[in-house]
This record gives C-alpha cells, sequence and structure tokens, in this order.
C-alpha cells in the first residue's frame, strides 16, 4: 500500500516529517505536505515536482487542514495515508523557585493545543475523506499514523507540557482505532527517542554527544530516515493497529 498511495503529511518540510515525505515520494507515492507557511516547504516541492504538494497550514485550522485534505482529492483524487508530525515544545519547570516564576499558563496551553489538538483536528477531517476509499481484500481504506514521543512515558524536568500532549496523543490511539474500525482505517502511534532533528541540531556537539551516550543501543541520535522507515512498516503491515511503538534504541529517559 506504501507505493502509490496519496499521503497528507504535517510538519513535512523538516525533521521527521521531511524524512517521511522524502520516502513516500521516493516510493512513487503522493504526497500533500502540510507545513507552516514560513517553513521550507516550498523548497521541498522543488525536489520533487509534481509528485509533492506543498500547502500552508497550521493544523489548529479546521479551515487549513480542510484546504489540505481538499487538495488531495483535487491533485490526487484520494487520500490514503496521514502522518502527524507537526509539533512544538516549551522547556520550563511547573514552577521556577530561583525566578520565582510559575510555568506561563499560555505556553502549556499553546503546546497542547498545537501537538494534541492539531494532531486531532487532522485525524477527524482526514478520517471522513479516507473512508470513503474503496477496501480492499482486508476490508482496509486507509491508515492514519500519529507521532507522540518518550516523553510521553518518562518526561523529564521541565516537559510538562511537552509530556502532557505526547501522552494524550499515545492515549487516544486505541479509542480512535476502535472508532475507525468498522470504516476499515487503522490508527497507529510512533513514539521516537532522540532523533537528529532540527531541534537536536542547534545544541552545541558537546551536548548532542552527551545525549547520545545516554542511549543503551546504538549509540548515537536516530536518523529521521529510521521514522520513516518505520511508517512505511506500518502502512504495509495490516495487522498494526491501535498500538504506540517506541523508537529509541532502548532509551528510558532520567529526570
Amino acid at each position: 500500500m506504501f507505493r502509490n498511495s496519496v499521503a497528507l503529511i504535517t510538519g513535512g518540510a523538516s525533521g521527521l516529517g521531511r524524512a517521511t515525505v522524502d520516502r513516500f515520494a521516493a516510493a512513487g507515492s503522493k504526497v500533500i505536505l502540510c507545513d507552516l507557511p514560513t517553513s521550507q516547504g516550498s523548497e521541498v516541492t522543488k525536489i520533487w515536482g509534481d509528485n509533492v504538494v506543498f500547502v500552508p497550514t497550521d493544523v489548529t485550522s479546521e479551515k487549513d487542514v480542510t484546504q489540505a485534505i481538499d487538495e488531495a482529492k483535487t491533485k490526487f483524487g484520494r487520500l490514503d495515508v496521514a502522518v502527524n508530525c507537526a509539533g512544538i515544545t516549551v522547556a520550563f519547570k511547573t514552577y521556577n523557585f530561583n525566578k520565582n516564576l510559575a510555568h506561563r499558563l499560555e505556553d502549556f496551553s499553546k503546546v497542547i493545543a498545537v501537538n494534541t489538538v492539531g494532531t486531532f483536528n487532522v485525524i477527524r477531517l482526514a478520517a471522513g475523506v479516507i473512508g470513503q476509499n474503496e477496501p480492499n481484500t482486508d476490508g482496509q481504506r486507509g491508515v492514519i499514523i500519529n507521532t507522540s514521543s518518550v516523553a510521553a512515558f518518562d518526561g523529564q524536568i521541565g516537559q510538562a507540557s511537552y509530556a502532557a500532549s505526547k501522552a494524550a496523543i499515545a492515549g487516544m490511539t486505541l479509542p480512535i482505532a476502535r472508532d475507525l474500525a468498522s470504516q476499515g482505517i487503522r490508527v497507529m502511534t510512533i513514539a521516537p527517542g532522540l532523533f537528529d532533528t532540527p531541534l537536536l541540531q542547534s545544541l552545541p556537539d558537546k551536548v548532542r554527544d552527551f545525549l547520545a551516550k545516554t542511549i543503551p543501543f546504538p549509540q548515537r541520535l536516530g536518523f529521521p530516515e529510521e521514522y520513516a522507515q518505520l511508517v512505511e512498516t506500518i502502512v504495509d503491515n495490516p495487522l498494526l493497529n491501535g498500538e504506540v511503538i517506541r523508537i529509541d534504541g532502548a532509551l528510558r529517559m532520567m529526570a
């Protein structure tokens, strides 16, 4: 199913999303790349030509996501796969006693809005289109894949908002899979560990090396291409449904 499918990928201009766009396009699939207007989405489309269409998208906007899904139907006639990679993070303790300052409520709310609400926004709207596909011999019509994080299970100091948002994604995986089962739509979630994405690339080499050494094996940061490889595996394995898969080299983060 992975090859020659039509996929919508959020956060597709960089990091895990970009690697996923590249993998779909290289396999001959068509891609709707969703990312912010300020992203490098247009540059990515120049590499893949007509196989990839960039639609500027704020995942928290019903109008933007609907427009992106409509573009899939207009350009490619259908939608088979949705992959949610868009996300943000904030690092701040619940209360910083040194500065006598509480975590900003608006920061907490924004992380939840983008990561959790944005993911659900894409799921609910994409499902309506995917559910209209002709089923295959298994009765499957399509696949939705979300991105959680190992922080959902062992979040570190200062990760309250991020961990909460990613735990919510993990937690809604099974009920949504059950909701959409009757229509032949599978729902899976990937929980990445430490990956070599723009966020970590901005850190000093000394810090990156330290983080890599916290991973049991292989003792390095994950490659975005390895995330994309798991996306392909999920799409092509019809029995994977309603589950969260950690991809982290056996990492268990400490406080």
